[in-house]
């Protein structure tokens, strides 16, 4: 069976947007592949983090990817990404492997750059080469991601190609897996924007711990277009079109059949069907995931546990390399 990575970053709790574009997605895909989910905390420490939020959010939005349902009897596995050494050891070596004019050309680094002018790091310009220890540790075929971050996948095979070239084949080519639809939600109240966890304005994003009533104010709040057609049109109606997105995916219906439904009806009427469908679709795992937050013993456990296996994991890839390279075996 192949082997497919993804990881979420803990820089607030998960949106609707991560569920529909990245986590619903890493549901189906633990029953086709031998799925590798991290819990990216080393990633997110490019921007400054308090610690006792980062410990809480880590926790958090581990619950969260635990309810939304993995198939662990196929061999999926959950991590925080900086309880395997594996990942920081590995990015060293690849970025001995890594151009800098390849980095300098990352369309994510001189966007964050632009929002955090005072904090640019070199783990914000480096970051792409952790991405790539972080997929090819595993021997991964497929990287379920938006399409934001299809050019980090880009760099990871060339990076594999380069050192495949020198070393042999010692790293599998991995494709990116980008959903037809729902890859990218976009924010409720800014539709041009993509809906994220850390928007300061919390009207723009629906979490994943959000209650019916949230969902359902929300929703009503969201910014629609002129007219009342409930009509798909990304650039004439780009809110209504977000809606119906929305709709659509947590309805289980395709685009066509949403027009159809609502067809007639105003755009009150059509918001508030779309609250609903978003708790439908939410309700099961925020229970879920709200009674592993209450009960951390237990969840640090199972972290724990999963943390073991994905060292287990890594460990051939990094001794595959190493001795490819030369190192002195262990």
């Amino acid at each position: 069976m192949k082997t497919c990575f993804s990881a979420i970053q803990p820089t607030g709790i998960p949106t609707l947007g991560n569920y529909l574009g990245a986590l619903r997605n890493w549901v189906n895909l633990s029953r086709e592949y031998t799925g590798i989910f991290s819990i990216a905390d080393l990633h997110a420490i490019t921007v400054r983090q308090d610690p006792g939020d980062f410990r809480r959010r880590v926790r958090a939005v581990y619950a969260i990817c635990m309810a939304s349902g993995l198939d662990f009897k196929n061999g999926a596995v959950l991590f925080p990404q900086s309880q395997v050494a594996a990942h920081t050891e590995l990015t060293w070596i690849l970025s001995c492997f890594t151009m800098y004019g390849e980095l300098s050309r990352m369309t994510q680094f001189k966007d964050k750059s632009l929002k955090n002018s005072d904090n640019i790091n070199s783990g914000l310009f480096t970051y792409p080469i952790l991405m790539a220890s972080d997929i090819l540790l595993y021997g991964a075929a497929a990287v379920p991601v938006g399409s934001d971050q299809k050019q980090h996948v880009e760099l990871t095979r060339d990076i594999a190609v380069r050192f495949n070239g020198v070393y042999g084949d010692v790293f599998v080519l991995p494709e990116p897996f980008i959903p037809d639809m729902g890859a990218r939600v976009m924010n409720l109240q800014d539709p041009k924007r993509k809906m994220e966890k850390s928007d300061p304005n919390p009207n723009g994003y629906i979490s994943m711990l959000d209650d019916r009533e949230a969902i359902i104010k929300k929703c009503k709040r969201a910014v629609t277009d002129s007219g009342g057609e409930v009509r798909y049109d990304e650039k004439l109606k780009p809110g209504i079109s977000n809606l119906m997105t929305i709709y659509s995916l947590c309805a289980g219906k395709s685009l066509e059949e949403t027009e159809r439904e609502f067809s007639g009806q105003n755009y009150g009427t059509f918001k508030t069907a779309v609250g609903e469908a978003v708790n439908t679709a939410l309700a099961p795992i925020r229970d879920c995931a709200n009674e592993y937050i209450g009960n951390p013993a237990h969840l640090d456990k199972l972290m724990n546990e999963q943390t073991r296996r994905a060292t287990e994991l890594a460990a051939p890839m990094l001794k595959q390399v190493k001795n490819a390279m030369g190192f002195v075996a262990d």
